[in-house]
């Protein structure tokens, strides 16, 4: 065969070797130092990439230029890593399994992932990392029964009923909630954990398979009631469910799942009765697993600004109470008690870490979404508090999200959109494709999860709270608020000529009410009308 001359790039046949090529003429600059004048020089042959064949499959490299041969292997990296990024990443499947997470009193700042000092939660901070982590998430009420029917039904307080603490267990039968869609659209669904709508611990609707316990439970050796059967075991209560929880994973098919987890910790050991009162007052005993009670023992407690909070403006946090001292430093949640709580969080963690772990060598863990939040959050002194929750603070109301899902969430999202609790539901649905008729005050993340921000997103949310008389430093305290980007305006239901209002931009800490200052009038009056709207909608 007679071999011809090839291009840079271009493959001869067997044969002789092309020919060199005839000099040819170009104008080229000059050296240096002679930029600008022009001259004829005669080019040297350029060299070529002769690759010959001299019988079927010897292929070989005669000449080869470096430059050439970099930008070749440079190419041929970038096209190889894409094609394996193109195979890692799977396919969203069109029911994906989904496992919901929910920490009973967690602050949104107690998380390493969400920079503690000294808090170690590895397996949670997985979530995050591997995930999305929402910096502006808010529950809607901030109290345990209200919350969870929140988080269950995509409607707000007002709307879903569950008003309080009090024993509401027959209402509790009744809603609405998200895994009762999935039910029905072929979901085994699970639900472990405390309930606490009422002190009933029997089946809620929409559940194939159920392990909970009455009212609170109990830190230690908890009685579950699983399907149907109430059971006692040994240990502390969040290694049971944790064992529970990966006892029903083990147990199931190809079938997609939902499982949520409502855990007891890191609420405090007491009895709640059925008309909302508690049997310790103080709400200040956390029992963390004995292997757990010296964690974190040398480590300083943080505090936020607003442990210093005079109060002033706070007409109602300043009432006189009988038999209990003015809020103040003094009044605050003592050191320890933080420490027995994050230690509480560590079972938790490790819960999570076994239940990635078990996902993981199923090969489920990337079909699977995986949702960790909490019902809201808790006082560490600020603005004097401690055990009260119930306010509408940054500290009570802001709650960590972190959601998990790898076919449709970039590894480290950052998401500063508002959240509030009442979008889960809508959100499940949503990630599972499922259609339903049941109306949400709540609306679908997964815009937001799939790194979106709509442009009709909302600017405002709703906080309420109906009075109780748990804590008598907080009677005639019901009220409803609105939180926007700049403000948050509190109006209470009963108390009069007590309203707040905070410029969150500037005082983040919430210590200067401007509700009398005369520049912020027509500011208080716009929060007036969308908190109305918040409440008709």
């Amino acid at each position: 065969m007679r071999g011809r001359q090839c291009s840079s790039t271009a493959i001869c046949e067997a044969g002789r070797k092309p020919d060199s090529g005839s000099a040819k003429t170009a104008s080229l600059l000059d050296s240096p130092g002679q930029s600008g004048t022009v001259k004829s020089q005669p080019i040297r042959p350029r060299a070529q990439t002769m690759i010959y064949e001299s019988q079927p499959g010897a292929v070989f490299v005669k000449r080869f230029p470096r430059f050439v041969l970099l930008q070749t292997l440079v190419w041929c990296c970038l096209v190889i890593c894409l094609c394996l990024n193109a195979v890692s990443v799977k396919a969203a499947p069109a029911q994906p399994n989904i496992v919901v997470v929910l920490v009973d009193d967690l602050r949104w700042d107690e998380l390493g992932c969400m920079g503690h000092p000294f808090v170690r939660t590895p397996h949670i901070d997985r979530i995050s990392r591997e995930g999305a982590r929402f910096r502006n998430a808010f529950c809607s009420t901030p109290l345990c029964s209200p919350m969870r029917a929140c988080l269950l039904t995509g409607r707000y307080t007002h709307n879903h009923g569950i008003f309080d603490n009090i024993n509401r267990s027959e209402h509790s039968h009744t809603l609405k909630t998200f895994p009762q869609e999935l039910q029905k659209a072929g979901y085994a669904t699970a639900y472990v954990g405390k309930w606490h709508m009422g002190n009933d611990d029997t089946a809620r609707p929409g559940f194939d398979h159920w392990v909970s316990m009455k009212g609170q439970g109990t830190s230690f050796d908890p009685t579950l009631n699983i399907n149907g059967e109430r059971i006692q075991f040994k240990g502390h209560t969040t290694d049971v469910l944790n064992q529970k929880v990966n006892e029903f994973v083990k147990a199931q098919g190809e079938k997609p799942f939902c499982l949520y987890i409502a855990h007891k910790a890191l609420h405090p050991e007491l009895t709640q009765r059925d008309d909302g009162s508690i049997t310790d007052p103080s709400a200040a005993k956390f029992m963390p697993a004995k292997r757990h009670e010296k964690l974190y023992s040398d480590d300083a407690i943080p505090r936020r600004l607003n442990v210093v909070d005079t109060l002033e403006g706070k007409r109602a946090l300043k009432r006189t109470v009988p038999g209990l001292p003015p809020l103040s430093q003094k009044t605050g949640t003592s050191d320890e008690v933080i420490r027995d709580r994050l230690r509480m969080l560590a079972g938790i963690d490790e819960g999570v870490g076994s239940l990635c772990e078990l996902l993981e060598s199923q090969g489920k863990l990337d079909d699977t979404v995986f949702v960790f939040t909490s019902d809201h959050g808790y006082w560490y002194g600020e603005h004097g508090l401690s055990v009260e929750r119930r306010l509408p603070y940054e500290e009570g109301i802001r709650v960590p999200l972190l959601v998990r899902y790898p076919p449709l969430i970039k590894a480290g999202t950052l998401i500063d959109e508002f959240a509030v609790s009442v979008d889960l539901a809508p959100t499940m649905l949503d990630l599972a494709h499922v259609k339903t008729d049941q109306k949400y005050d709540g609306r679908s993340l997964v815009p937001l999860l799939k790194g979106a921000h709509p442009a009709d997103w909302r600017q405002s949310f709703l906080v309420e709270y109906n009075s109780d008389t748990v804590f008598p430093r907080l009677v005639k305290m019901g009220y409803k608020a609105v939180r926007t980007p700049r403000w948050k305006y509190i109006q209470f239901n009963e108390l009069t000529g007590m309203n707040e209002l905070y410029d969150m931009q500037h005082d983040p800490y919430e210590m200067q009410n401007l509700i009398n200052d005369p520049a912020a009038k027509e500011t208080v009056k716009q929060l007036q009308a969308e908190l109305k709207q918040l409440m008709k909608d």
